[in-house]
């Protein structure tokens, strides 16, 4: 039976349940729900079934894979007669694996180490050596800062400020700085109180949970209550199971087999730990009062009591809640359903993660609905692949930066994402590199035509860097990141449009260091009503509801903050002093500022321009130089007309493809 045909087989069984009344219904039995039973269909999709190491397949070019991953991938391409691109050049790889595993570029002696490294292991060692920098947890932070709906403050009308909330997000970079194993990682989230009760730093854990927007000041606190409620069900679902439970808190879920009693029974795990002080769980209180259903998802309807249970769909086990002792302090629920979501044969948990990690590199995912694997999900089309993957997840103990490893040490990472390949500073005369031979553009051609939304990772994906990323690099290519780490986040200065929005001047009150201004964008204050002009611009999403993967729109309000803005200005004006204070002749002051930026020299061609570019605007007859736009820490004996023209280079270089794309 085809996939399409088992959807609407399921659905239609589905569809057969007796319509619940809209009558307020409070006492009936629980069977009158209405509720389908789970059938074989409902478990046939790919995403429920239980998972099995694959044999890795044979391929013709032995010589090409790394790992195990190449061969999964190639042996897809040589069943389309496609072959994998060449290898990135040097300067390259060491560029996108430094960005892509910290946010933070190379500098230009570190790429020197690496290009002079003749051992054979020596990118396994830089990555090694990324992945235990500290830069890489606050890399990876802000991804599932974005699933968990994180921000300071509250949302709606007052947006109320949050005192504690940063905690969480240190939590999350402390824990993915330890390799934290994830069964642990989920665990911590949802019961640290219950599982380490006393220790703070997983009671920190558990903000996740409550994360969320919430309306303290709303008249009805019930109705506060279960939309709170409401909202950590969905998220859960989604963040853990990769599954939309949001729909079924109105309605049975209209394809997949989630029923709105399925929705109350996990929602009950977490009621009786919903406590409004301090965004944290609180089971130290009793809370007698039953779970209920609530037809139509209203909080004026309450229906029948509901026990707390797992989804049945995927309780492949038939586990059980089990109630706790009288004399029990805690229900241990959440408890119950860390241990249930982390068992090693759960068929969601594990897929749902490798699949988010596989996207962290590549821009989309094996399933490209990182948060909906589900029938409305996409099948895999290397389900052999994610298979091996998650099955090697959880053998290498549940280790994400095991993962990771994999893989940017694999041939598939490494593959370059042009046909036109520049050898960059690894020539010998160190001059740029030129154009790749034709035949690796008639190559190009056929991989593009065969493979044209490179579904099969034919070659690396280009993709855009985030926000944050982009200010981060700015920073550090000037030298003006400041690397400290942890504690309350900062508030650099707003433009004066955006501070005339405000509700109140307090909303944002500016650090008064200033040092703390150009602090990672990680500890940047996330307000809720009112996002950082450049991650805001650049798609950050308003942490609303759970993001799994960021929008990438392009839009003129980019290029003009990149080009226009303060920010942009001054980290040019920064860089331009750097380059001239450490390089005298003109040409080593260019090829300072091209290393510094993105990785490579100048090719002749470029250099050519540059040059005159440099030679027109030194010959311009100018009556006056602004100094807001000469550099900072600019030598003394620094021609002026040279030096404005050694801004609007640097800030051209922050704005051209390269700096802002991962290649």
């Amino acid at each position: 039976m085809s996939c399409s045909l088992k959807r609407l087989r399921a659905a239609l069984s589905r569809a057969f349940v007796v319509a619940v009344s809209l009558a307020p219904a409070a006492g009936i039995a629980d069977e009158e729900f209405g509720e389908a039973p789970i059938s074989f269909e409902d478990r046939e999709h790919w995403s429920f079934q239980p998972r099995k190491r694959p044999t890795i397949p044979a391929v013709k070019d032995t010589c090409w894979p790394h790992n195990p991953i190449d061969r999964f991938v190639l042996a897809r391409l040589e069943a389309k007669h496609i072959q994998p691109q060449p290898s990135a050049d040097r300067a390259s790889l060491i560029r996108r694996m430094t960005i892509d595993l910290t946010g933070l570029p190379p500098t230009p002696a570190e790429v020197d180490v690496f290009l002079e490294e003749d051992s054979l292991d020596a990118y396994e060692r830089l990555v090694d050596h990324l992945l235990a920098s500290p830069a890489y947890g606050e890399h990876f932070a802000q991804p599932w800062l974005d699933l968990a709906r994180w921000a300071e403050t509250d949302g709606f009308e007052h947006d109320k400020v949050r005192p504690d909330a940063w905690k969480y997000r240190d939590w999350v970079i402390d824990a993915l700085n330890r390799d934290l194993p994830y069964d642990q990682f989920v665990s911590l989230q949802l019961a640290g109180d219950e599982l380490r009760p006393g220790d703070e730093w997983t009671r920190v854990a558990t903000g996740f949970c409550l994360a969320g927007p919430d309306m303290p000041d709303i008249n009805l606190q019930q109705e506060r209550r279960h939309t709170v409620l409401n909202d950590m069900t969905s998220t859960v679902g989604s963040v853990f199971l990769g599954l939309q439970f949001g729909c079924a808190q109105c309605h049975d879920h209209k394809f997949d087999p989630i029923s709105q009693g399925d929705f109350y029974r996990l929602r009950a795990i977490f009621e009786p730990a919903v406590d409004f002080s301090g965004h944290v769980f609180d089971e130290g209180k009793p809370k007698n009062k039953p779970s209920r259903f609530y037809f139509r998802g209203d909080f004026r309807r309450p229906g029948p009591e509901v026990p707390p249970d797992f989804p049945r769909v995927v309780n492949l086990w038939n586990d059980e809640i089990e109630k706790p002792a009288q004399d029990a302090i805690s229900t241990r629920r959440r408890a119950q359903l860390a241990k249930w979501l982390t068992r090693p044969d759960h068929p969601l948990t594990s897929r749902v993660m490798v699949n988010r990690l596989w996207q962290m590199h590549f821009g989309r995912g094996l399933s490209e609905r990182p948060s909906d694997l589900g029938w409305m999900g996409h099948e895999p089309i290397h389900k052999g692949l994610f298979d091996w993957l998650v099955v090697e997840f959880i053998e290498g103990g549940w280790s994400m930066k095991h993962v990771h490893r994999l893989i940017v040490t694999s041939a598939t990472y490494q593959q370059a994402s042009r046909p036109t390949a520049r050898s960059g500073i690894r020539n010998n005369s160190q001059q740029g590199g030129s154009s790749a031979p034709s035949a690796a553009h008639d190559t190009w051609t056929q991989v593009v035509q065969t493979d044209p939304k490179n579904l099969l990772w034919s070659r690396f994906p280009r993709r855009r860097l985030r926000g944050e990323t982009l200010r981060d690099m700015m920073l550090a290519v000037s030298d003006s990141l400041n690397r400290k780490r942890g504690g309350e986040s900062v508030r650099p200065p707003l433009p004066a449009e955006v501070v005339q929005t405000l509700l109140r001047p307090d909303h944002w009150k500016v650090s008064k260091d200033r040092a703390d201004h150009d602090s990672r964008s990680i500890y940047i204050f996330a307000r809720r009503n009112l996002r950082f002009p450049m991650f805001e611009v650049f798609d950050r999403p308003a942490a609303t509801a759970s993001c799994a993967r960021r929008s990438s729109s392009t839009i003129a309000p980019q290029s003009l903050m990149l080009l226009n803005s303060q920010f942009s200005l001054d980290a040019a004006r920064r860089l331009a002093g750097k380059v001239m204070s450490k390089e005298t002749d003109r040409r080593g002051q260019i090829e300072l500022a091209f290393r510094r930026t993105i990785s490579r020299l100048p090719t002749d061609e470029e250099l050519e321009d540059i040059t005159e570019f440099f030679a027109l605007r030194q010959a311009a007859n100018e009556e006056e130089i602004d100094e807001r736009t000469l550099p900072l820490s600019m030598p003394s004996e620094a021609e002026p007309r040279v030096a404005a023209a050694m801004v609007d280079f640097c800030l051209a270089l922050l704005n051209v493809n390269e700096f802002v794309y991962l290649e």
